[in-house]
């Protein structure tokens, strides 16, 4: 790899930005692809593949080879509610290699005991948000139920690049989150991108259930494509 290209990787990967790098079997000649310019790359279809799956892969174009290398940041969560569903969620989104981050502002719930080994914020969410840079690999889901502790945070999430946001609620109470963002100017558009009630629809009740639920919803945004078909 020359040494340009491995600066450039590891530029992208301090920002915790996606990259592509495609080499040439015939020649070794190496070039580095963003997200933003797949579309109107001569191999989008195996970079788009690539990219959703997280997975290298040998493809062939026009009867010459060339492997693509994907290299993209951990997939963050970020939870707001220091909430049993989040208890359960950490240990499963660890074993998906995800990190974990907890905020919510009271102090009794955000306690180390009850997340240990977790970065915790024991913070109100608009204080806190700015500095956690919500990327598109970040995911936002709002548990505490509490609009004065959600409603701060979706707003910030909703002007962020996340690629899922997710909240806790029934249809009623999302229903009600509507009309309060309707208020505030955000577009039905805008609107639309959180996924309420949160998680796969699977008849979750207990709090493990529904961490399952909504760690399988955030693996179906993060890997298939907009229609929902598999990469």
């Amino acid at each position: 790899m020359k040494l340009a290209t491995l600066t450039a990787l590891n530029e992208t990967r301090r920002a915790r930005r996606a990259a592509l790098l495609v080499t040439s079997v015939a020649d070794g000649s190496e070039r580095l692809v963003d997200p933003s310019a797949i579309a109107s790359d001569q191999l989008a279809a195996p970079l788009d593949l690539a990219l959703r799956t997280g997975k290298s892969a040998l493809v062939e174009e026009g009867g010459a080879q060339f492997f693509i290398s994907v290299q993209t940041p951990p997939l963050r969560i970020l939870c707001i509610g220091a909430v049993h569903i989040s208890q359960a969620l950490v240990p499963m989104a660890r074993m998906l290699g995800h990190d974990v981050i907890i905020v919510d502002p009271r102090t009794a719930f955000a306690t180390p005991e009850r997340f240990p080994d977790v970065v915790l914020h024991a913070e109100w969410p608009d204080l806190v948000l700015p500095s956690l840079g919500i990327d598109r690999y970040t995911a936002v889901v709002l548990l505490t139920h509490d609009p004065k502790i959600d409603d701060p945070a979706l707003h910030f999430a909703l002007k962020s690049d996340s690629f899922y946001i997710g909240a806790l609620g029934s249809r009623k109470t999302h229903g009600k989150r509507v009309e309060r963002l309707q208020v505030l100017g955000f577009s039905a558009e805008t609107i639309a991108r959180i996924h309420a009630p949160i998680g796969l629809n699977m008849g979750a009740v207990s709090p493990a259930e529904i961490a399952l639920s909504i760690l399988g919803e955030i693996t179906a945004s993060l890997r298939l494509k907009p229609d929902g078909s598999r990469a």
